[in-house]
């Protein structure tokens, strides 16, 4: 497994101490970027945080934690589970199946590793590892990122130790003493990045404005239709550099709408593995306004125009974006009208070098980049807790 030899918190006067052995944790998180990268943020800050610990990741292979977890330095290991489907088709008749499967391997996973503590970030794999976690004694946190908790999140939170929230909207839906507003854990690395490195990276000047346009990690559909649409008025006539990350499934279609020797300042990704320097280079972006995305642009300090999706539980995106919109840091546009309303908001925001300025100032003061170190000492705390009781 992944070892990490870092500096000792007890060295900083934190939870942890150099008598504490080997401390072993367990992470469940997949499905999507907002539920993965947070953790990956947690496991960062607990291996500056103590020095003698093992992280080991669960997913499913099916998912994009398979590839970015091992990017990200840590061992990942799988299990057979999928969402249920809240329309009739064929593929609920698995899931019984996947279901009683992954209890088994989950059961198998957790006797084998003995993690001190597991944490759910949510997604389907959080699930079985979770409730096994519960049934057998291990300590379990909830780490959840949204304003409306996912179904995951919400079963488990009952049997949880702790749970952390980044909003507090959140709490109304977890037992009220086990529940922390800690923000979202977020990337380091978004922030340490060489600006000119990043430009040059791209291949972009940085004499030009830059739209860097967002739909989560799989793409969102009405953005990718109103930049099909307005593409010339953003490239050509607003003479913007940008970076179009539209997600894999609609990559191969867009290649072949759009000749890409026509747009000699465009980017056009299925995926950016590159965030920070993507933010560093970006003047304005457009994005979703899942919780993820808000903390990351609120943590780089960029200016955005959000559209949130209206295929979320509880509408949280749309809750999010206006609290963004409330302090000054972003636009809000409906996913139904993105294809009229883009071109004037973008020109609105990147024609005025005071409003872009005022727009970043306001991002950066809802940054909470404390989250991730504040969620790792409070688990390290609790492990050593638990081993003081053995």
């Amino acid at each position: 497994m992944h070892s990490a030899a870092t500096k000792d918190i007890s060295s900083q006067g934190g939870p942890a101490s150099a008598a504490m052995s080997e401390v072993k944790v367990l992470i469940a998180a997949g499905g999507t970027g907002g539920h993965v990268y947070p953790a990956i943020a947690i496991a960062d800050a607990l291996r500056e945080s103590y020095d003698d610990i093992d992280i080991l990741f669960v997913g499913t292979k099916d998912h994009m934690e398979w590839k970015t977890v091992p990017k990200a330095g840590y061992d990942i290991t799988s299990i057979w589970i999928s969402g249920f489907h809240r329309r009739l088709t064929p593929k609920n008749l698995l899931f019984p199946f996947k279901l009683a499967t992954s209890l088994v391997q989950s059961l198998g996973i957790l006797g084998k590793f003995k993690p001190d503590v597991v944490i759910s970030c949510g997604g389907y794999a959080a699930g079985p590892i979770g409730w096994v976690a519960a049934k057998k004694g291990v300590p379990l946190i909830v780490q959840e990122q949204n304003s409306y908790p996912g179904v995951t999140n919400r079963i488990l939170g009952k049997s949880a130790e702790h749970i952390f929230t980044a909003f507090k909207d959140a709490d109304h839906y977890f037992p009220i003493e086990k529940t922390e507003v800690a923000g979202n854990p977020t990337r380091k690395s978004l922030t340490d990045v060489d600006s000119r490195q990043a430009y040059k990276s791209f291949g972009f000047s940085e004499d030009k404005k830059t739209l860097l346009v967002l739909g989560g990690s799989g793409g969102a559909k009405s953005i990718n239709e109103a930049m099909l649409q307005n593409i010339e008025k953003l490239h050509d006539n607003m003479e913007l550099q940008i970076i179009w990350q539209c997600g894999k499934r609609y990559y191969d279609q867009l290649r072949r709408d759009i000749d890409p020797q026509t747009y000699e300042h465009l980017l056009l990704k299925d995926f950016i593995h590159d965030m920070p320097s993507a933010y560093e280079v970006a003047d304005i972006v457009v994005s979703r306004a899942g919780a993820l995305s808000c903390a990351e642009l609120a943590l780089t300090g960029n200016a955005s125009i959000l559209v949130p999706s209206p295929n979320v539980a509880g509408n949280h995106q749309t809750k999010n974006a206006q609290s963004m919109v409330e302090e000054g840091a972003a636009e809000m546009a409906a996913d139904e009208e993105l294809k009229e309303t883009l071109p004037a908001l973008v020109k609105k925001v990147i024609s005025s070098d005071d409003k872009l300025e005022q727009m970043k100032r306001a991002a950066k003061e809802l940054a909470r980049p404390e989250a991730a170190k504040t969620i790792a000492n409070k688990i390290l705390a609790l492990v050593k807790q638990k081993k003081s009781e053995i």
